[in-house]
């Protein structure tokens, strides 16, 4: 065997994987319909102004958002994704900074800041004006960033970016984009926060809206550079430093307190899921019932807080409740138990109508199911007692005409206990009385006639 034979074998084994890397390039390559560079850059650079049509746009946009949220409708508030134009500086302050145009970064810039404004305006003063001031779901959504809204929203913008730089334009990539990353809504919240004074709700939708615009940001950047855009050259070193460090900054301001956020989003969670589940298995009580459990969350010790009616629990069933608590994953939670007074606690009345209801609801199925029973065995009764009853009028007529001389007669069936046995026999009771003696085959005649007559073996007949 020559030295090159000896080596075909080694190069058949790396051809799989050749071919395999071959394939992943070829799957995943951005290169393939390929939009021209410049044209990519213009047609993001265009969506950057806010005048005109833009402007009314994002005016209208504002309106509907804040009215989705106010009235707590998921469909209009998508309807006020899609027509938003808030990613055109967004995306444009991501591409200025990834091919080095301070010229467009700060032209991106003035124009967020504009539409920021014109929003927090638009949505403050329907806030203000709306008869509707009670928070919904849809908004105190909006006023919790987590880590997951960052993630969302750097996909989103990669997905963004990528429909974007194509040749043929990917038709369901923005607007799913647009309802992914959720840019109106985060003002509109915020708008609602200064207009009701609460701080709280600003400061959280705000910084909600500021995780998606720079994730946005972030992702444009990354794909410009990725896809090998030329790159203008800054002024200075010391322009390139400072924007540099500037991305640094947004990156920190972004993913450490939405990581801490989503962090203990997740134990909030977890221990809401568990104290449910520990009150489900374990708060099934006999005679008093739950009519209101509050698992409220906290860094340093969680609280679980029960709501009974009906008789008092007793302190030791309170300490097993306790004992329990860990298995759930409860162990450094604190279980408070109210009963008897509720001067001082809150009472969900939904919660408790509900409740009763249920109750009222089990005890009325018991008690018909009982009724209905009781009339079941009554009916069998009555039809047992009806199928067994002895015609007595027409036994004594037809055995008259057997035996003219009867003259009293009377038949039942009766019940008869053994003494050496607790298990009931039926034997039916005949009494009758002649005007004279009869002979022992007679007697025999009357039972055999019986006997046919009633369809009953066992007779006791009684003879005067």
């Amino acid at each position: 065997m020559t030295v090159d034979d000896q080596n075909e074998p080694r190069f058949n084994k790396s051809n799989p994987l050749t071919h395999f890397s071959s394939f992943l390039r070829e799957r995943f390559s951005l290169e393939e319909d390929k939009e021209d560079e410049t044209d990519v850059i213009q047609a993001i650079s265009r969506g950057i102004e806010f005048r005109g049509i833009n402007l009314w746009t994002l005016i209208f946009a504002i309106f509907i958002a804040s009215i989705g949220l106010n009235i707590n409708s998921p469909a209009v508030i998508t309807g006020a994704f899609l027509i938003s134009p808030l990613m055109g500086p967004i995306m444009g302050i991501g591409l200025g900074v990834g091919i080095n145009d301070l010229t467009m970064i700060q032209r991106a810039l003035k124009n967020l800041g504009l539409a920021v404004f014109i929003s927090l305006l638009t949505s403050t003063l329907y806030f203000f004006v709306s008869p509707l001031h009670l928070a919904q779901s849809e908004l105190l959504a909006r006023t919790s960033p987590t880590v997951w809204d960052a993630l969302v929203a750097f996909l989103g913008g990669l997905a963004g970016i990528v429909a974007g730089s194509r040749r043929e334009k990917v038709s369901n990539v923005i607007p799913g984009v647009a309802i992914a990353t959720a840019l109106m809504p985060p003002l509109c919240t915020a708008g609602y926060g200064l207009a009701t004074g609460n701080l709280y709700y600003f400061a959280g939708a705000f910084y909600l809206f500021l995780i998606n615009a720079i994730c946005i940001s972030i992702a444009t950047f990354l794909i410009v550079r990725f896809l090998g855009y030329h790159q203008k050259q800054y002024p200075t070193p010391e322009v390139e430093q400072r924007v540099r460090h500037t991305i640094w900054f947004a990156v920190i301001i972004v993913v450490v307190p939405s990581s801490y956020l989503g962090y203990q989003i997740v134990r909030k969670t977890i221990f809401e899921e568990s104290a449910k589940r520990f009150v489900a298995t374990e708060c099934n009580f006999q005679y008093r019932q739950v009519i209101q459990y509050a698992a409220r969350f906290n860094r340093q010790q969680s609280t679980l807080e029960l709501s009974l009616v009906g008789e008092p629990l007793p302190k030791d069933s309170i300490n097993l409740l306790r004992s329990k608590m860990p298995a759930y994953g409860l162990g450094n939670a604190n279980l408070i138990v109210k009963q008897g007074s509720f001067k001082d606690t809150e009472i969900d009345v939904d919660a408790l109508k509900n409740t009763v209801t249920d109750q009222v609801i089990k005890y009325s199925q018991s008690s018909i199911a009982r009724k209905d029973h009781i009339i079941d065995s009554l009916r069998r009764y009555i039809d047992l007692t009806q199928t067994s009853r002895l015609p007595v009028a027409d036994l004594r007529n037809e055995l008259k005409t057997l035996m003219p001389d009867v003259q009293t007669f009377t038949a039942a069936r009766s019940l008869v206990l053994n003494a050496t046995s607790n298990k009931p026999d039926t034997v039916m009771l005949v009494y009758a009385r002649f005007s004279r003696r009869h002979t022992v085959g007679e007697k025999q005649r009357i039972e055999r006639w019986l006997q046919s007559r009633t369809k009953s073996k066992k007779i006791k007949l009684l003879v005067e």
